[in-house]
């Protein structure tokens, strides 16, 4: 009963006081990170540009041409707004997935990184580029074959965590990450054996996490899919609030745990797949961000998801500017630095929750 009154809701500060904060707080970190790099351009003159596309965008006239603005244009818009807009909705997504995961399981130290998920979608993904599975598709086969990829791992790792209808907290955890370890292997055979120097140079950069030369084409689907799923998600609050205080009290609650796990598969694998196909596997963000959340505002869902997404949002576009400025010109996957961020963070959360370690989640 302890345990599960971690996850119950609680009373904490305004929502809407903790969500303009954050946005706010995500404006100005989108701001440095479109100011900072090799080419460093003032703030004014980035969103000045920012609104001339804007306006072309929506038919009116253009603002008076300017020369410093032709020149930093492309840097702005073709370069580095993208990226910055994809870090925002990879960072909200994983962080999201983090939080409906800890829910899903009833355990703290969920996260799709550590439990394998983002490894399976990257099975996926990586098998739709060796052997051009579901190629009919175009442009969206990577993404279905990492949602495919993602949801058979959340399923063998849940089914493979089970002991007596339970799911322990480190049996959990070691499923998952033997899972994780396997499906990365699998991930390397179909590299080593596609004959395909290309795809291994791009898988390589690819599962270390990597938001370079992001286009804007890219960005429509999953902010699609992100949109849609945490709206679903919101509705699902209560039904979450219930999940993570244990069956007993989902039932007591008329709420079938077992359905609302299925569903949550569903979304968790979608999401999950629909970011690693754009950005790779970069962990540790559903880890670290979901217990900020949960610090500021409580532990009602209805609260924690919209200020786990914003939170995830200026986490990972914060990650990713740390990561292409720290050794410039060279650039640091993403995924090497949320891994210097979380892995402190996992062990002292294992520290924290040790005491737990042999009970059921």
């Amino acid at each position: 009963m302890r345990r599960a009154a971690r996850f119950l809701p609680a009373r904490s500060g305004p929502l809407a006081a903790w969500c303009l904060a954050l946005a706010a707080l995500l404006a100005l970190a989108m701001t440095l990170a479109l100011t900072w790099g090799t080419v460093p351009i003032p703030p004014a003159t980035v969103w000045r540009i920012a609104w001339q596309q804007v306006r072309l965008a929506l038919g009116a006239e253009p603002l008076p041409a300017a020369p410093w603005i032709v020149q930093y244009e492309q840097i702005v818009w073709l370069i580095r707004m993208p990226r910055v807009l994809l870090a925002a909705l990879v960072g909200a997504g994983l962080a999201v997935v983090g939080v409906v995961m800890q829910a899903m399981v009833r355990n703290p130290l969920a996260d799709p990184y550590l439990l394998g998920v983002s490894s399976g979608a990257s099975v996926g993904a990586v098998a739709v580029l060796a052997f051009g599975a579901f190629a009919f598709l175009g442009g969206h086969a990577l993404t279905l074959g990492a949602f495919a990829g993602a949801l058979a791992a959340t399923c063998v790792v849940y089914a493979l965590a089970q002991a007596q209808g339970r799911i322990h907290a480190m049996r959990l955890i070691l499923c998952g990450v033997a899972v994780g370890h396997v499906l990365l292997g699998i991930t390397s055979l179909i590299t080593l054996t596609s004959g395909q120097r290309e795809l291994a140079a791009a898988v390589l950069t690819w599962t270390l996490g990597s938001l370079a030369g992001t286009q804007w084409d890219e960005l429509g689907l999953p902010g699609l899919v992100l949109a849609a799923t945490l709206a679903w998600l919101l509705l699902q609050a209560r039904a979450l609030n219930a999940l993570a205080g244990g069956e007993e009290t989902a039932v007591t609650l008329g709420i079938d745990p077992h359905g609302l796990r299925r569903r949550l598969f569903v979304a968790v694998s979608l999401v999950t797949g629909t970011m690693v196909a754009v950005s790779g596997a970069i962990g540790f963000v559903g880890l670290v961000v979901p217990h900020v959340a949960r610090m500021l505002v409580g532990t009602s869902h209805r609260r924690v998801l919209p200020v786990a997404a914003l939170g995830g949002a200026v986490f990972l576009v914060l990650v990713d500017l740390l990561a292409r400025t720290w050794l410039a010109p060279t650039e640091i996957p993403v995924g090497v630095v949320t891994s210097l961020i979380g892995g402190p963070f996992f062990i002292w959360m294992l520290a924290r929750h040790q005491a737990f370690g042999g009970r059921p989640a």
